[in-house]
């Protein structure tokens, strides 16, 4: 299935919309993200997608459908020197979005940029609880490393993280 949406660079003109778009994310009940809600201020966002569009070794791809942004990942090539081949994954589209394909043309970007940065393997935490996510991923051809028990504090919550990865053909 072909996502109904156009897929993009990031960016610094992007920063009120993808605030929005992960403020929206953040706030639904089932807590898809490590925030609830909260999300770093569109001028901090701004920054941030100027200063990525000047390095080799990250990257934001937007999914722009016409009534806005939908979709949005994150891609960082792993900063450890005995991991330059790895990139860390960060994935959401709006609830009005899923199932329509966007994650996957999202994670096809990120797969393109990676390959032309030498880029190998892609990795990815999931809460165990995001199972439409986890589908996805696994459709994509992610597949489970392991179970990072307590690995994350939200609030006064410890979450526990599924690790997911893909290795690029």
């Amino acid at each position: 299935m072909s996502a109904p949406a156009t897929i993009r660079r990031g960016e610094p003109s992007d920063a009120e919309a993808l605030v929005a778009l992960a403020r929206s994310v953040a706030a639904e009940p089932e807590g898809w993200l490590l925030t609830r809600g909260e999300w770093r201020p569109a001028s901090e966002e701004r920054r941030y997608l100027t200063a990525i569009r000047r390095l080799d070794d990250a990257a934001v791809f937007v999914a722009e459908a016409p009534e806005g942004l939908v979709g949005r990942l994150s891609i960082v090539r792993d900063p450890h020197p005995a991991s330059p081949h790895v990139a860390d994954v960060g994935l959401l589209v709006a609830a009005t979005h899923r199932g329509r394909g966007i994650g996957s043309a999202l994670l096809d970007a990120a797969v393109a940029w990676a390959r032309a940065v030498r880029i190998t393997k892609l990795e990815l935490h999931v809460f165990p609880h995001n199972t439409p996510a986890i589908r996805l991923y696994e459709r994509f051809g992610f597949v489970q490393e392991g179970l990072r028990r307590g690995h994350y504090q939200r609030g006064d919550e410890v979450l526990d993280a599924v690790l997911m990865a893909f290795v690029i053909p």
